[in-house]
């Protein structure tokens, strides 16, 4: 373990934490320019290795990654340090822009300017369509997968975490090999025992708390986003379809309209997109009691949300080495990124309709749009997006700020 000072990787973290925009692909290559390339502080290895463990895990991927690179690199001080400098400035800028949606988000103009967001965000859940599809769909048996996933969920609403479990023993079981390529590393039990206990009594602590108090609202919020976290493999993207169906349907807590919203907020933000959930958090606890439930709200999802990630990470970064090592353990992880394929697919459909036309429609679990509904100028700014984001190759933030200025131009027209 590197003995790195503290100024040294509060620069290093700090500047992956302030330029981490454009979802986790963008974020995992700023981390290897700085923690590989530039600095040298982790080996291409130990690295790729990580990143195929966070993978795995529950949870924002990169996030988990940076909080590994810090483990490794100065213990848990340092896993925490880089966690948290990897969340809390995009956290404290969702603050910002919730209440700013929730004060200003109904006025004509900001109205218009969100819908140029939107646009923007059906190219970039395409983009990381294309990219993940390009990566893993590289057998047929994947593309079968890929395939049953965006049927399960588009066709017949089937939960996500299924379709995961599904793809993953899918993968373990077909594998033909299960033998170790280094050995294994001798980790005590009771270590590991420790590091679980501590930090799931600090995951549980708020939840407690808020039971004593009888706040029953914050209690089925925290429960939930505490299920999503448990659940959220593939990173927000593929999650989303699932958390969206539930906070809209179940519990009613935003519109789609907020629900889109929230995610192209959380796009134009530093940090792990599934940010989302504390926007949608401020969003439910506004309109369940006022601005002080909204700010509990936030805290409290921000809370459930990235505790388990520490505690994955803590709990299982010493185990990396013989881990990844495992072929059917690999094998799992590459079925469970094919199936992320036709979750993307599901989402970026939903997205698409949503935007597209005013009025969706469902038959069963299926989203059907009444066509004579079509949104023409939203129809244009997702042309427009597409363009400048896939023929020119603009960066997220520039196309979003364009898109947003063209919406509330086209909206004055």
């Amino acid at each position: 373990m590197s003995t790195q000072t503290l100024p040294d990787m509060f620069r290093a973290f700090g500047r992956i934490g302030l330029l981490s925009f454009g979802g986790p692909a963008a974020q995992i290559a700023i981390m290897h320019e700085e923690l590989v390339e530039r600095r040298r502080w982790l080996t291409e290895d130990q690295f790729l290795r990580a990143l195929s463990l966070c993978m795995l895990l529950p949870g924002p991927e990169a996030m988990q990654l940076a909080t590994y690179a810090g483990w490794r690199i100065r213990g848990v001080f340092g896993g925490l340090l880089a966690g948290l400098l990897f969340v809390v400035p995009g956290a404290l800028v969702i603050f910002a822009l919730a209440f700013a949606y929730i004060s200003y988000g109904q006025v004509p103009l900001v109205k218009a300017a969100f819908v140029g967001i939107k646009a923007a965000v059906i190219i970039v859940v395409l983009q990381a369509l294309l990219r993940l599809g390009n990566k893993a769909l590289g057998t047929n048996s994947a593309c079968v997968l890929a395939g049953l996933a965006f049927v399960a969920l588009f066709a017949f609403g089937l939960p996500f975490p299924l379709i995961i479990a599904f793809a993953a023993i899918y993968g373990y079981v077909t594998s033909k090999a299960d033998s170790a390529t280094t050995a294994p590393v001798h980790i005590p039990a009771g270590q590991t025992l420790r590091t679980v206990l501590i930090w799931s009594a600090l995951w549980a602590t708020p939840m407690l708390m808020l039971w004593l108090l009888q706040a029953d609202f914050l209690i089925q919020l925290g429960l939930f986003f505490s299920k999503l976290a448990v659940v959220t493999f593939g990173g927000a993207y593929a999650v989303l379809a699932y958390m969206s169906q539930t906070v809209l349907q179940d519990y009613g807590w935003v519109t789609s309209g907020q629900m889109i919203d929230a995610l192209g907020l959380a796009e134009t933000t530093p940090g792990p997109l599934i940010l989302v959930t504390e926007f949608v958090a401020i969003l439910a606890g506004a309109a369940n009691g006022g601005i002080g439930l909204a700010i509990a709200a936030g805290l409290l999802a921000l809370w459930v949300t990235f505790t388990p990630c520490f505690l994955w990470i803590f709990a299982a970064g010493p185990y990396i080495e013989t881990l990844t090592s495992r072929p059917r353990l690999s094998a799992a992880l590459s079925a469970i990124t094919a199936a992320v394929v036709g979750v993307i697919l599901n989402l970026s459909i939903w997205f698409a309709l949503h935007v597209i036309f005013d009025q969706v429609n469902n038959c069963g679990a299926m989203p059907l749009p009444a066509f004579s509904s079509i949104n023409v100028i939203a129809t244009i700014l997702t042309i427009g997006a597409a363009i400048l984001m896939l023929r020119f190759k603009l960066g997220l933030v520039t196309t979003m700020g364009v898109m947003a200025l063209a919406g509330m131009g086209l909206s004055l027209l």
